[in-house]
């Protein structure tokens, strides 16, 4: 059985720090996730984001996490934006009704 793995790197701006995610969100990695991104909370930008276009799979605990995340930084008077979400993942939010819970900037056009 393959183990879930999750890569971030992270590159921080004057405004914003991004995190390039890759590879899976769910119940294995998603404390990883939060682990890095609650590092970037303790001196927080104006913007954290997330980078979602390597990411291949995203179960309940990983959107939970995102929209924790999302409301952790609101807290530390930061934004946290999703961008290059993948349909699926789009789609999940949809069903689930986390979509709107969530900033998220897509680069590419929809419709």
């Amino acid at each position: 059985m393959d183990r879930a793995e999750l890569s971030i790197t992270l590159h921080r701006t004057g405004d914003e720090a991004v995190l390039r995610l890759s590879g899976e969100i769910d119940m294995l990695t998603a404390a990883q996730l939060s682990t890095v991104v609650n590092e970037v909370l303790a001196d927080p930008p104006p913007r954290i984001v997330l980078d979602l276009g390597g990411v291949t799979f995203c179960d309940s605990q990983g959107l939970g996490t995102l929209v924790v995340l999302s409301r952790k930084a609101s807290h530390a008077q930061s934004l946290l934006v999703l961008t290059n979400v993948g349909d699926f993942l789009l789609r999940v939010l949809d069903i689930t009704g986390l979509r709107s819970a969530l900033m998220i900037r897509n680069d590419q056009t929809t419709g």
